[in-house]
Parts: structure tokens; C-alpha cells; sequence
């Protein structure tokens, strides 16, 4: 079943000016091209829990150990829980050579030898989180700090600071939705962990149970329940399913739960009565009730760890230990004659959710009103508990198991009570204004009530959810597509869907897009062609045609090579589907409808990517006939200079139905002006030119000026912020009396003196001042 623990999971390292997204190998994570030596390089990984980001620091210290990432001598691995329980103060000596690793001899030669080669240390700190509360993060403020005393928080914001062993490489792991920015002001890699493909979950569970009686019936039992198969796309999750199978085939059942909540109630059910007695059951429900409170008050500090003394009873930690809830680990100590401590981390972050959920469930104090107030759908503020992000899911969900024999076992309460916390969630989520959540809450609300497999519940959420559903930004996990698909299926009306920036997987997408009332959709153009080439692939011409005239382009926003990358696939796309389409009905022509409708185009690649990209760009523009609106302007300036203005203008006569043409802030000269006065005529439909803030001279004005008669539909020019000078714009306001068409020329510049342009202004009003 190890075996199992070494399947690799797919790295995605994101860059952060554009953030492109891009598979790497381990072997890579610590390359950071054109960074010094000499400074501090910060790496962080993401994922969410579970997802492996301990196992991959693990890994990386392995591999160090065997010989590779060889330009570091010295890896410390901290784990942030554990030494965010240390209260004193101590040295960086002290936190490297004593609490990680203490050598026989020599320790201040090493410690020197490390301070004067920072560059050859590479410092690890898993699970940021545990080292920061939500209120402030402490800066370092000691005069020597690499030698004075300070706390492990401070040590920390030393050495992000670069105040301590600036040029070591630091490494964090945290969650997505860490506060990870808000401390560490420069990231050179960020890197997230995504969880294993539908084809690693099969792995996965084959190898799990490769020495097993059940191996071929464990995938198939599996995978016959969707929603927990696509939760197996994470590591921690897929463990947890498949233990379960084992213990519901060796029991001789056909089926397994339909919710995680029932998933975790049966795997603590599993874990504890098949090895209790009647004398011990009492024993192990208190010890459990006991356990569940204080992953609950834990919890509430955004705590996993704790010191076992001080929190736990003896016969609590035994029972903890026995059935693996809690793990343990020593604290490390100043010296031999220090007496060894000892700590507790719960084993896994989804057990202490599960039992903070049955914390609450079962706590008496906390009446059936005041458990509402945890989901919180539409409290503005964060709550503390927002940090069990699995918690709401599993209080709802065990409101809903009421009638399990085993968590009547656990509860005192009887059917009566049951049923009033019932019916308060049932009146909670009918007063619910659903239209008003925000994407993030209401993708919570329906994870939740699919917990519940309340019929009535499904149904009343399914009904309210608005036609135009935005995902936009909002991480949709395989889980959360397999809730949504469920809740869309329940209801009649059409749905516009935004799934852009939400990672969602292409098998997600596909049955997304392949329902019925999902009548358009976005999503990231480069996920939308890979789906339709699988689709051609496997010769599935009726859902790719369907697919194809839902997807909604318009607008488009190009910001990355990638993105015309994928704009080009697209239209490549768009050749192969007529083959298809011929192929299939007959017919010898077929559009895109994203290609034919896409009106505005913005172009924002900035200085170092502008003119390649507009150079690819201009190739593909006489694909997209309705095309109206074409920005090239951007804050960071693409700059495509005289040669992109020149490539752009020999595309010009295929641009029929461009009307809006946005030129600005793209160190156009006079050449490049020249080059455009020539094709600009055939614009035919052209009604606003923007050439703001170029280097455009007379010259350039003078060419514009000749061809403005020419450009029948044209309405507004904009030149302002140029170097045209009164001789220049002169020549424009001649011109200007020939198109009476034109209703508008904003022509300031700072070499024009204010009193010619006041003059001009009085000549003819349509002169802007």
C-alpha cells in the first residue's frame, strides 16, 4: 500500500507576472533563472489539504540525502505546527544546530561556515500557516539577529526580510488561501500541487489494493460512486475511500456512502467498535466527545498541534493514539539534561474538520439555532472557524444522519431534537436570498445541501440559482463539479456558465458543457480546445459541434504569448471542424460561432512580449469577420514600435467591421504613422483612431492629414500626446475642413504652443483643447 504514497502528482508552477501555468518536474523546482546568488530566493508551494505538500517536502529531503539538489550542503525542515508551539527565545544557532540537527562536534566552525555560505542552505518551513495568526505577523527587530535571541516568529520574519542568512533559499507550503503575500513581500516560483488525474485515482486504488482478494472489484465499486471517485483526486481523500471499501467488501456489502459525511462517520465507526468491547463502548464515547472538543477549541485557533500534557487526560491520548486520530512528536531541547517534551498534531486535517462538525453536533450546549450561525453563507466577515473549510460540510451533513445507529450511539439526543435541528436548517436555507451569494459562498451553500441528500433541499436551491452563473476565479475542484452537475441536472431553466480561471479539470468541463440547459459558456480558451481535440479524437462529432456553438469568446482579452497561442489553436480548431461537421452531416461549410461573434479583441502583453505577439496576432485577425473593437493600449505598454504598426496595417483591408481601432502608448513614430495613413482608408467601417501618446511628428500628422478625407466613416481622431508641433496640426485642421464626417479631433500635445491651439479651436469647435 506504500507503494501507493510514491504515484507522482502533476506540479504546476504559476508565474506570477503572467501567470501562465506550466507542468514541471521536482527536479526543477528550485531552478529560478536570473537571480543572484547573493540574495534570498523564496519558493512557495500551494496546495490545498491533503494534496501532499508535506510528502513532497519529505521527498525533496530524500532526494537531497541521496545525492541530488547538490548546490545545497545544509536542508533544515521545519514543521510550522509543531515549532509555532515553542514559546521561547532563541538564536538562529540555537534553531539550526540544536532543536533540527545537533553535530557531535564543532558546532561553531558549521555555524560560521553557514553564515558565510547562506547561498549553499536551503531552509524548509511546512505548513506556513501554523506560524502566523490572523491578526500580525511580528517583524524582526534585533540589532544582531543572527545571533541574538528571538522568537521562532521573529527568526522567521528575519530571515523573509533578509536581515538573517540573506542568500539561503527559503521554501514554504501553504494553502491557497493562506495569507502567504501578505508576509513575504517577493516570491521568485510559486508552485501548486493539483492533485491527481482521473487516470492517477485509477492507479492509485489499483495499487492500494494490488495484494488484495477485492483488487478488480475495489475500482469498480469506486468508481461506480462518482462523487467519492472525484474526491480521490486528492491523495489524503483517495486513502481515506479506499479503506473504507476494504472494510465494506470484507463486511460483504455492494455499495458505499453517498456523502462524506457518512464516509467519515463509518471510517470512525470502523476504526473504533471493530475493536471495542461493551465495557470499553462507553469508555470510547467519551473519550471521542472528549477529543472532538478539543479539535474543536484547537480549531478555533487555526491549531492542528497542541502539547499533550497540558490538553490531554491519559486515557484521551491513549484512545487517540490507539486508533491513530493523533500523532506525536517530541520538542526538541536546549540541552540533555533538559526533560524531553512531547506534543500532538491530529494525523490529518479532514479527521479534526470531521470531528469539530461532531463537536458541535453533539455538544448540548449549543442549541439548534446557534449551529447555523457556522455556515455563515452570508457573514461578510471571516470567522475563524472559515479555517475548517470542511467543517460546515460535515455539521450539515450529520444533521442528516440523524437516524445512523451509529451516531445515535454517540448522541443523547432523541428523535424530537433531531428533527428541530433539522427543520431550523430547512427555515435557515428558505430564507436564504441564494441570487445575492457571492460565487465562493454559494458554491459552499450547494456542497453543503448535497451533503444532506434531502430531496426537498436539492430541489429548492436548484430552483433559485440565477440563469448567469459566474465561477470566474473560483478554484472548482472535481468535487465541486460533480455538486454542481448534480444540482443543474434538477432544474428547468437555462444556465450561462463563467468557469475562467477555475482550474476546472477538462473531464468536468466536458460534462458540464454537455448538459442540456447549459446553454453558453466561458471558460479558459485553452482548456475549451484541448476539450474539443479530444472530442475529434474519440470521433464525438455531436458533442463537439454542440460544445463549440456554445462557447462564448467575445470579449478576449490577449495578456500572455499563450493566450495567442490559444487564439491561433482556435482557429486551426475552426478548419478541422469543418472537416468534422462534412464528415457528419454533409455540410461543406461551418463557423465557430466564439470566432464569428468575437467583436472586441484587447491586446495587453506588454513591452517584452508586445511586438512577437502582435506579429503572431496579425496572422490570424482576417479569421474573425465581425470583429469591431481592436485595443492595443495597456498600462504596461506593449511598445510594437513602427514594424508592429506597419505588420498591422497590411492586415487592414480584411477588417471590415473594425470600428474602434486603440493604438495608444505603443512608441509609434513617424514611420510607423506613414505606414498606416496608407492602409488606413480600407478600414472601411473604422469610426474611432486612437494614436495617443506615441512619437508621431509632423511628418506623420501630414500623412494623416492626407488620407482623413479618404476615411468616410471615421467620427473621433485622437493624436494627443504626441511631438506634433503648429505646423502639424495645422496640416490636420486643413484637412479637417474637407470631412465634414468627423466630429471630433483631440490633437493636444505639448509642443503645439496653447495659443495656436486655441486658435485652431476657434477655426473649427470640433477641435478638442
Amino acid at each position: 500500500k506504500n507503494s501507493a504514497k510514491a504515484i507522482e502528482k502533476e506540479l504546476v508552477t504559476c508565474s506570477l507576472q503572467e501567470k501562465e501555468k506550466k507542468a514541471i518536474d521536482r527536479s526543477q523546482i528550485f531552478q529560478i533563472p536570473q537571480r543572484k546568488d547573493s540574495e534570498t530566493k523564496v519558493i512557495v508551494v500551494l496546495g490545498k489539504a491533503g494534496m501532499g505538500k508535506s510528502i513532497l517536502v519529505q521527498k525533496i529531503c530524500q532526494d537531497w540525502s541521496n545525492g541530488e539538489f547538490s548546490q545545497f550542503e545544509f536542508v533544515f525542515w521545519f514543521d510550522c505546527k509543531q515549532i509555532s508551539l515553542l514559546e521561547k527565545r532563541y538564536s538562529l544557532k540555537e534553531l539550526l544546530l540544536e532543536f533540527f540537527v545537533k553535530p557531535q562536534e564543532a558546532s561553531n566552525e558549521i555555524f560560521e561556515y553557514i553564515l558565510q555560505n547562506p547561498a549553499k542552505v536551503l531552509l524548509i518551513f511546512d505548513g506556513f500557516k501554523g506560524l502566523h495568526d490572523h491578526e500580525n505577523f511580528p517583524r524582526c527587530s534585533a540589532s544582531q539577529p543572527e545571533k541574538d535571541l528571538c522568537s521562532i516568529k521573529e527568526l522567521l520574519s528575519g530571515l523573509i526580510q533578509k536581515k538573517i542568512l540573506n542568500g539561503c533559499t527559503l521554501l514554504f507550503t501553504a494553502r491557497p488561501k493562506d495569507k502567504l503575500y501578505q508576509y513575504v513581500s517577493k516570491v521568485d516560483k510559486t508552485i501548486e500541487i493539483v492533485g491527481f488525474s482521473p487516470q492517477q485515482r485509477e492507479l492509485y486504488i489499483t495499487r492500494y489494493f494490488e495484494e488484495s482478494p477485492y483488487c478488480d472489484s475495489a475500482l469498480k465499486l469506486i468508481k461506480e460512486c462518482e462523487y467519492l471517485f472525484s474526491h480521490c483526486y486528492s491523495p489524503v481523500m483517495c486513502r481515506f475511500v479506499c479503506f473504507l471499501c476494504e472494510a465494506v467488501l470484507e463486511m460483504g456489502e455492494k455499495s458505499l456512502p453517498s456523502t462524506l459525511t457518512e464516509v467519515f462517520l463509518k471510517f470512525f465507526q470502523q476504526k473504533i467498535m471493530l475493536m471495542q468491547t461493551d465495557v470499553t463502548a462507553t469508555q470510547n464515547q467519551e473519550s471521542l466527545a472528549t477529543l472532538a472538543r478539543i479539535a474543536w477549541c484547537l480549531g478555533e485557533k487555526h491549531q492542528s498541534a497542541m502539547k499533550s500534557d497540558l490538553t490531554l487526560s491519559k486515557e484521551v491520548k491513549e484512545f487517540a493514539l490507539k486508533y491513530g486520530f493523533i500523532l506525536p512528536f517530541a520538542f526538541p531541547r536546549h540541552s540533555d539534561s533538559e526533560e524531553e517534551q512531547f506534543g500532538s498534531t491530529f494525523s490529518d486535517f479532514v479527521i479534526q474538520n470531521f470531528l469539530c462538525a461532531l463537536h458541535l453536533s453533539l455538544a448540548e450546549e449549543r442549541k439548534d439555532k446557534n449551529l447555523t450561525k457556522y455556515l455563515s453563507f452570508l457573514s461578510k466577515k471571516k470567522k475563524p472557524y472559515n479555517w475548517l473549510d470542511l467543517m460546515p460540510r460535515f455539521l450539515v451533513g450529520l444533521m442528516f444522519l440523524q437516524d445512523d445507529p451509529y451516531f445515535c450511539s454517540l448522541s443523547n439526543e432523541d428523535a424530537k431534537q433531531s428533527t428541530k435541528k433539522q427543520k431550523t436548517l430547512l427555515k435557515y436555507i428558505r430564507r436564504l436570498q441564494i441570487n445575492t451569494l457571492c460565487p465562493e459562498r454559494l458554491l459552499e451553500l450547494l456542497c453543503c445541501v448535497y451533503e444532506t441528500q434531502n430531496n426537498y433541499l436539492l430541489q429548492h436551491v436548484a430552483l433559485r440559482l440565477e440563469p448567469d452563473l459566474s465561477f470566474l476565479g473560483i478554484v472548482l475542484t472535481p468535487p465541486d463539479v460533480h455538486v454542481l452537475l448534480s444540482i443543474l441536472k434538477r432544474s428547468r431553466k437555462e444556465f450561462s456558465l463563467d468557469l475562467r480561471n477555475s482550474s476546472i479539470d477538462m473531464q468536468g468541463l466536458q460534462a458540464l458543457v454537455s448538459l442540456r440547459n447549459v446553454t453558453s459558456f466561458r471558460a479558459p480558451l485553452s482548456d475549451t480546445v484541448r476539450l474539443w481535440k479530444a472530442l475529434e479524437q474519440t470521433k464525438d462529432y455531436e458533442l463537439l459541434k454542440a460544445s463549440t456553438e456554445k462557447f462564448v469568446l467575445d470579449p478576449f482579452k490577449a495578456k500572455t504569448m499563450k493566450d495567442i497561442g490559444d487564439l491561433s489553436d482556435l482557429v486551426e480548431m475552426q478548419e478541422k471542424m469543418m472537416n468534422c461537421v462534412q464528415e457528419a452531416s454533409g455540410c461543406t461549410s461551418y463557423e465557430i460561432p466564439a470566432i464569428r461573434n468575437l467583436r472586441k479583441l484587447e491586446f495587453a502583453l506588454g513591452p517584452a512580449c508586445g511586438l512577437q505577439g502582435l506579429l503572431k496576432l496579425v496572422k490570424i485577425l482576417a479569421a474573425f469577420p465581425s470583429l469591431q473593437h481592436l485595443d492595443l493600449d495597456a498600462l504596461s505598454e506593449n511598445g510594437i514600435g513602427d514594424e508592429g504598426a506597419k505588420s498591422l496595417s497590411e492586415v487592414f483591408p480584411t477588417l471590415t467591421s473594425l470600428e474602434t481601432l486603440n493604438l495608444s502608448q505603443n512608441k509609434i513614430t513617424d514611420v510607423g504613422a506613414e505606414n498606416l495613413a496608407a492602409a488606413l482608408p480600407s478600414l472601411s467601417s473604422l469610426k474611432t483612431l486612437s494614436l495617443y501618446n506615441n512619437n508621431i511628428c509632423d511628418f506623420g500628422a501630414e500623412n494623416l492629414a492626407k488620407v482623413l478625407p479618404a476615411m468616410a466613416s471615421l467620427r473621433v481622431l485622437d493624436v494627443q500626446y504626441n511631438k506634433i508641433t503648429g505646423v502639424g496640426a495645422q496640416q490636420l485642421t486643413d484637412s479637417l475642413r474637407k470631412c465634414p464626417h468627423i466630429k471630433n479631433l483631440v490633437m493636444w500635445n505639448p509642443t503645439i504652443p496653447y495659443g495656436v491651439l486655441e486658435h485652431l479651436h476657434q477655426l473649427d469647435s470640433r477641435i478638442s483643447v
